[in-house]
């Protein structure tokens, strides 16, 4: 047995020696064999990188021109076959520093094909040269529908208090609590909140309170359509039922067109955005409630994307609104004058949206 045993040990070295040199064999053939595929890999890809690349380089300098038809039909294609490539390589042997450069010309080659190309003046200017008065006319019938309604709420508003005034007082928020301008006030009280004091605290408030109000009704009015637009109709018809009371709280003492007036200088703007955020509202419940060939979330959408850029406009009059608030009303201190500035606002917008069209309309 001792004897056998340096034959026994040297004949082991011998078997271990010859499996590790075929193991160590094997996997060099193997590295061999995955960095030639992928230099295949990358000389058969590489032309296209670099034709991207190149691509990518001449339009984020500004020099679209200098990139020919050819180039930018084909941009789409290397820009996919590039997204490919990059999902291959990361499962290759490719090199750290080749995989940093095709994620990040994937980045690059992403906001040259999928990003806007319009900055933000350049939407601007599309949007009030013409976009947001296209998607006003666009709602159509819905537009007369909403303009019903608050005619209609308006007049719900004045017969209800005049049946029983006692509903002034569950239609006017905030009434009560010492107000003047509540059933049963004299017309010197009544006037006195519309002339001569606009550095009270009381009508500044007041006025506060509208604007907010109104801004409130308009975003829901909109946001609360997917409801088949009852919300919206019933959130117009509230709204207005207030200006009916106020009307005939009013008239009542002979002020109708003082009023008016004081309303008119904000309000022909601000009840202009409430009537295309209940239009916008009514024109998405009607898609819901009459999808056509579209599944019934399919036809909302596509609405909510129609009317988008109207209630992007709705928030400008907003701001318009309350800038005439603030200023204009204060400044003006006689009705002939804020029925100017209120029938100039409402003709302004009119023409803007019904009469006034680009020549690529």
């Amino acid at each position: 047995m001792s004897a056998d045993t340096p034959g026994f040990a040297a004949g082991l070295t011998q078997r271990v020696s010859g499996w590790l040199g075929r193991s160590t064999a094997q996997t060099v053939a193997a590295t061999e064999q995955a960095a030639l595929r992928s230099d295949r890999f990358r000389l058969e890809r590489e032309g296209e990188w670099r034709r991207l690349e190149a691509i990518v380089v001449r339009i984020e300098a500004g020099r679209l021109r200098a990139v020919s038809d050819e180039d930018l039909l084909a941009l789409p294609v290397l820009y996919r076959n590039l997204a490919s490539s990059l999902s291959v390589a990361r499962e290759t042997s490719l090199d750290r520093a080749t995989l940093a450069w095709l994620e990040a010309l994937v980045q690059r080659a992403w906001f040259i094909v999928y990003s806007p190309r319009d900055g933000l003046r350049s939407w601007l200017g599309r949007f009030l040269g013409g976009g947001w008065s296209a998607a006003v006319r666009a709602l159509g019938a819905d537009l007369g529908i909403a303009l019903a309604i608050m005619i209609t709420g308006t007049v719900v508003g004045w017969l209800m208090v005049a049946s029983d005034p006692d509903w002034y007082y569950a239609i006017m928020p905030g009434s009560g609590g010492g107000d003047v301008r509540a059933p049963g006030a004299s017309r010197a009280a009544l006037y006195g909140t519309l002339f001569g004091n606009q550095d009270q605290t009381g009508l500044g408030v007041f006025a506060a309170f509208l604007f907010s109000n109104n801004a409130q009704v308009s975003i829901l009015a909109y946001a609360l359509g997917f409801a088949f637009g009852v919300p919206s109709i019933l959130l117009l018809i509230h709204n207005t039922t207030v200006l009916g009371a106020l009307l005939w709280l009013y008239h009542g003492q002979g002020l109708t067109w003082e009023l008016v007036g004081w309303l008119a200088v904000h309000g022909t703007t601000e009840l202009f955005a409430i009537l295309l955020a209940g239009a916008s509202g009514i024109h998405i419940g009607r898609a819901m409630a009459f999808p056509g060939q579209m599944a019934v979330l399919d036809a909302a959408a596509a609405a909510g994307r129609r009317t988008a850029l109207v209630m992007a406009g709705v928030v400008l009059m907003l701001i318009v609104a309350g800038l005439l608030e603030g200023f204009a009303r204060q400044l003006v201190n006689d009705t002939g004058g804020r029925l100017a500035i209120g029938g100039f606002m409402l003709a302004f917008w009119c023409a803007y949206f019904f009469a006034w069209r680009r020549k690529s309309d």
